[in-house]
């Protein structure tokens, strides 16, 4: 592949992966389905009628809450008494992001305080977006903050889903599983979520601290029995569970609960939005371009290896595409750490898929995190070629090594393929984008 094709299939690439990206900015997501008349909200198709003597909180958490809340304070402006909210780097709080630390369980007390304040004639607007389950921290006591870091980071490096790890936390909080929705009650409540779950289930986005929760206490036991991980966890976190599981204290807030009498959802913003905007972007760019009818999850190097094949297929066959052509994905893979590298899932996906690739002409693969960030790393993923493979050996370093390692971030960066984006601000799960070039 000649540089100049593959430095604009990268630079297509990448167009197309920013323009999914801005598609779910959060204020123009949440000004697009908010409208203020006198004392009505609609909201989305919905029409809420306000309390002119009442109060409008705003509370929230996630990588968005910040940008969302700006828009939010566009429609209300001074109508709005007060707010907190909990951001990862109203009030604004940072706290730590994916394992909780002292910052979010002091800033979730907090938002629980707020809650409790708000009367029956007052509003409440409650901001979810992707990192919120981490950010709202409440550990249910005696459960303390150690444990809950514990606790997470084994469930993070585990393999299991993040339904999987929800399951667990909203079993180990206060806040979480319909927690904030009870504190919030009897007031109005609205929640706007900007979704980074495949499916977008609103129990597992951000932990669903505002909707009725459908996982149980031996569910989220048997979710550490599924990853061999329960004997690694500290005692109080399998008393609790067990605790939970015989029935001696109550379970998470269930369809039907009371609470839930004043409450209403709405998505502002998910990743199905964001893959029609890429789609959009290929088009224009002159690709056939087709989307994936499937969310991509589960491990990334099967994920990888996958759309390897399907680009194996485009070169071969024209199926399903002829070329010029673009196939774009979305969903959020796990990655099972077996190594001591560093990297994330889109970095994996992308080491994962090297192999594949190598000799192939005219391809490129991009797999990259809507919120700029991949794992514990400056870099939101990685776009490889058919020459990355090449480059890895005049380097001496080998993929299948690196990968074995799950050090997916320092061949990358060694091979310059890194992309790195910086925080948008965002977070609607991952976007993969596929290009084959003409002959």
């Amino acid at each position: 592949m000649s540089e100049t094709v593959k430095s604009i299939l990268r630079e297509d690439a990448t167009a197309i992966f920013r323009a999914g990206v801005a598609a779910v900015e959060p204020r123009k997501a949440v000004l697009s389905h908010l409208l203020l008349e006198g004392d009505t909200l609609v909201a989305g198709g919905a029409r809420i009628d306000l309390d002119p003597e009442g109060k409008v909180f705003i509370v929230g958490s996630g990588k968005a809450a910040a940008p969302m809340a700006a828009a939010v304070e566009q429609v209300f402006g001074d109508r709005i008494s007060k707010g907190l909210l909990v951001v990862k780097c109203a009030t604004i709080v940072e706290a730590g992001h994916p394992v909780p630390d002292k910052n979010g369980i002091e800033a979730s007390l907090r938002i629980l305080e707020l809650a409790r304040e708000a009367s029956e004639r007052d509003f409440v607007i409650c901001l979810l977006s992707g990192g919120g389950s981490a950010l709202l921290p409440c550990p249910a006591p005696p459960l303390i903050l150690e444990e809950k870091q514990e606790t997470t980071r084994l469930l993070l490096a585990s393999g299991a889903s993040i339904d999987e790890v929800n399951t667990v936390r909203k079993h180990l909080s206060l806040i979480k599983g319909g927690g904030l929705a009870k504190a919030v009650y009897p007031a109005r409540l609205l929640t706007l979520v900007l979704s980074d779950v495949v499916g977008d289930p609103l129990d597992v986005i951000a932990s669903g601290p505002t909707v009725p929760d459908s996982s149980t206490f031996p569910e989220a036991l048997e979710v550490l029995n599924r990853y061999g991980i329960r004997e690694k966890l500290p005692g109080n976190v399998i008393d609790r569970l067990l605790a939970g599981a015989n029935g001696n204290i109550p379970e998470t807030l269930k369809e039907g609960s009371e609470e839930f009498s004043r409450t209403s959802n709405l998505i502002v913003g998910n990743n199905d939005m964001a893959l029609a905007e890429s789609y959009r972007k290929a088009t224009s760019l002159g690709y056939n371009t087709s989307i994936l009818p499937y969310p991509v999850v589960g491990e990334a190097r099967d994920a990888a290896i996958d759309h390897v094949d399907k680009i194996r297929d485009i070169l071969s066959v024209g199926y399903p595409l002829d070329p010029p052509a673009c196939l774009i994905s979305g969903g959020e893979t796990t990655v099972t750490i077996r190594g001591g590298g560093m990297g994330g899932r889109n970095q994996e996906f992308a080491l994962a898929a090297v192999p594949g690739l190598d000799g192939l002409e005219r391809v490129v693969i991009l797999s990259a995190g809507t919120d700029g960030t991949d794992g514990p790393t400056d870099a939101a993923g990685a776009i490889v070629d058919g020459s990355t493979a090449m480059r890895a050996r005049k380097l001496g370093i080998d993929p299948i090594t690196y990968l074995d390692d799950n050090d997916s971030y320092n061949f990358l960066s060694a091979t310059d393929d890194l992309m790195i984006t910086g925080p948008t601000l965002t977070n609607v799960m991952d976007i993969q984008v596929v290009l084959v070039a003409s002959d």
